[in-house]
């Protein structure tokens, strides 16, 4: 077969039908203020962690909208709840509390 010098990349379309909207119900129940945001980035561009990490709120507030969880355990534990990302937000979204969501939405559905 001739080599073309180029591949053909899976496709990067999201599947909204199989797709895990748990996490995004938990936290959207147990802190409506989260369904406020409106991805400015402000979150991101303040947080401490995203400084020295690949940590990015406003990355994992968006897969979290898409039903998206494989990886997120890892992004979400390195959040250091400095608070940071709540002060700047200018829809006073309580960041820390969404954050803090996700981690227990994540440990409840792992434990069943």
């Amino acid at each position: 077969m001739k080599d073309w010098g180029y591949s053909i990349l899976k496709g990067r379309q999201i599947d909204f039908e199989n797709n895990d909207f748990s996490i995004s119900k938990f936290v959207a129940q147990h802190e409506p203020s989260s369904k406020w945001c409106i991805s400015c980035g402000s979150c991101t561009a303040t947080c401490s962690a995203a400084k020295f990490t690949s940590f990015n709120p406003r990355k994992i507030y968006l897969l979290i909208q898409r039903g998206e969880t494989k990886g997120l355990a890892e992004e979400v534990a390195l959040c250091m709840l400095c608070g940071k990302c709540q002060l700047v937000c200018p829809r006073g979204i309580n960041t820390r509390n969404v954050i803090q969501n996700i981690k227990r939405a994540l440990n409840s559905y792992h434990a069943l």
